[in-house]
């Protein structure tokens, strides 16, 4: 909005910064992130009266899980508020980019809302099952999928090879969905310990942050190698936005956390960065960044085929960061640990630009 309102009035002097995108990541940040603080109490506390016992906590998961019980979940619905309220005051309402990649954030919230509902209002862990829901988030990501490759090619690009790309024609539109559906599922599985998905989540939305904002730039894009999408920039404001909603939310989630954020938030966060990196072309390095969540959804596949093949657990227990847990690692340790790994990885993911 006041982007547009800054075109229309062709403001100048101080006033003209809001022209630029740098500036207006700055300040979509910190609107998410005041906004996300100052409703995070009230939030928290309709949710305590409306949910009563809160989210049900897994009976065969971790003992010292079961002093979370109690807890209210669907604290998305305070990232998905901060983030959007924030994105309509800063963006350029005109980028088809950003409007696809809210359409997933809020539609794969939405689907995370009714699990999350389903499971609150049963008693169960269960919730929507999982044929539903992935149809459901294959439905959005096809949709969002379509508005998004309607403004750049089908090609495949290759982190540490300049100019090198694999054409995949319509079936790049299959591709895309599935990156966005399987990272959507990638960060709901790592969200199993107070703060241990929002901060990686943050982290990943800050290299994402860099990377839009150069393939959006035929400069910066020509000078390291990488392929240009014009307007790609605006997305540089998405992942402010998700930095700064889950910045904000990671304030009340901070062990011991007072809510949890549940689907509504992991669902959301994890699709939306899935369409980040499907509007960037930057697919492939999306896996290294985000390569703490490929590992947990990892340990999960590997940990199921191996006992459907011979009956035997590889991990203690799945996903990996409660096989860390049953060794013995307080969780303060393994969230702290993880979120090591995830700067380490989005170090390694950022330095593909210049690596070629």
């Amino acid at each position: 909005m006041f982007y547009f309102i800054a075109q229309l009035l062709e403001f100048e002097g101080l006033l003209n910064l809001i022209r630029y995108q740098s500036f207006r990541a700055g300040a979509t940040m910190m609107t998410a992130l005041l906004i996300g603080l100052l409703i995070g109490p009230r939030f928290i506390a309709m949710l305590r009266v409306r949910q009563g016992k809160g989210q049900p906590i897994r009976s065969d998961g971790p003992a010292s899980h079961q002093a979370k019980v109690g807890t209210p979940t669907m604290g998305g619905l305070m990232i998905l508020t901060s983030l959007v309220v924030s994105m309509l005051l800063w963006m350029d309402l005109s980028s088809p980019f950003v409007w696809a990649c809210l359409a997933v954030c809020v539609g794969f919230g939405v689907i995370g809302f009714m699990d999350d509902y389903d499971k609150v209002s049963k008693r169960s862990h269960k919730g929507v099952s999982a044929r539903v829901r992935l149809l459901a988030e294959f439905a959005v990501a096809g949709i969002a999928a379509w508005l998004i490759v309607g403004e750049i090619n089908t090609n495949l690009y290759v982190p540490f090879l300049s100019g090198r790309s694999i054409p995949l024609g319509p079936f790049y539109y299959v591709f895309a969905a599935v990156v966005i559906v399987g990272f959507g599922n990638a960060v709901n599985l790592t969200d199993g310990l107070d703060g241990l998905a929002t901060m990686p989540v943050v982290i990943a939305a800050g290299a994402f942050a860099i990377i839009c904002y150069l393939v959006g730039r035929v400069d910066y894009s020509e000078y390291l190698g990488i392929p240009y999408v014009a307007g790609a920039g605006e997305l540089t404001l998405f992942c402010a936005g998700i930095m700064g909603a889950g910045l904000a939310f990671l304030w009340f989630n901070a062990p011991p956390a007072a809510v949890f954020m549940g689907d509504t938030g992991s669902l959301a966060l994890g699709g939306a960065l899935g369409a980040i990196a499907v509007a960037s072309h930057h697919e492939v390095v999306l896996l290294i960044i985000g390569g703490l969540f490929v590992m947990e959804t990892a340990s999960v596949i590997i940990q199921v085929f191996w006992f459907k093949r011979t009956g035997r657990r590889i991990f203690r227990m799945a996903p990996i960061h409660h096989h860390f847990e049953q060794l013995g690692w307080k969780e303060s340790t393994v969230v702290i640990r993880f979120w090591i790994i995830a700067i380490v990885l989005a170090v390694i993911g950022l330095a593909t630009l210049k690596l070629r």
